[in-house]
Formats: C-alpha cells, sequence, structure tokens
C-alpha cells in the first residue's frame, strides 16, 4: 500500500511539473481538502483547479527530497520554486502531509516557508 501511494503522488507530481492540470486532478477525489496552514483551505476538485489556476502561471520546479509513507498518509518534503505576480522566482521549503483514499489524494496539510534564494 505504501508503495503504491508513493507511486501516486510521484505520477501526480510528474502532472503537475508538466503543466498538465487535468492529469494531475485526476489522482485528487472529488471531494478532497487541502489546508494550507496559516493560510486558506480548498474544499472539491474545481476550488483545488480554480486556486491552481490562479496561483501556477508556469509549472512549479520543486525537489522531494524525501517522500514517507505510513498507511494512508504520504509526507513529502522538499523545495519548489514558483514565479510571484511579477514573474519573479520565489523559492519555498515545503512539507506537505497527504491523506489518500481509495488510491486519489482526498486530503492534503501543506507547511510552506518562503527562504531565501541561497538556503
Amino acid at each position: 500500500m505504501t508503495d503504491n501511494n508513493k507511486a501516486i503522488l510521484e505520477k501526480a507530481n510528474a502532472a503537475i511539473a508538466k503543466g498538465d492540470l487535468d492529469g494531475f486532478l485526476a489522482f485528487c477525489s472529488d471531494d478532497t481538502e487541502w489546508t494550507y496552514v496559516g493560510d486558506i483551505t480548498l474544499t472539491g476538485k474545481e476550488a483545488v483547479r480554480r486556486y491552481l489556476e490562479t496561483t501556477n502561471s508556469e509549472p512549479p520546479n520543486f525537489t522531494v527530497t524525501n517522500l514517507i509513507a505510513e498507511g494512508d498518509f504520504l509526507t513529502a518534503l522538499g523545495d519548489i520554486i514558483m514565479k510571484d505576480k511579477d514573474g519573479q522566482p520565489v523559492r519555498y521549503a515545503y512539507c506537505d502531509v497527504w491523506r489518500l483514499r481509495d488510491g486519489k489524494l482526498a486530503e492534503l496539510k501543506a507547511f510552506v516557508i518562503k527562504t531565501n534564494a541561497d538556503d
């Protein structure tokens, strides 16, 4: 189960890295709930779509340094570079805690921290 969950997230991440939003969303449950801790909560696949369409003008550049799975939970640690509203790259460290249900990404708790460019 844990290796399968890792494979699901790796395929979903590959889709988003290519800019394939529909391909990514195919890995999410219809009622997926995403919480960006300290910021916003998104409920449902369409809310996630709208959010990603407005925040990712181009696919993010991310690196997963650790992928830890246990039961229905999967934790991804890494770095991500996204462009800000002025088109400038901004680096973040992140820890995503996913809960999978029936082979779909059903819940996300994302801890995202802006870092200095040379961190």
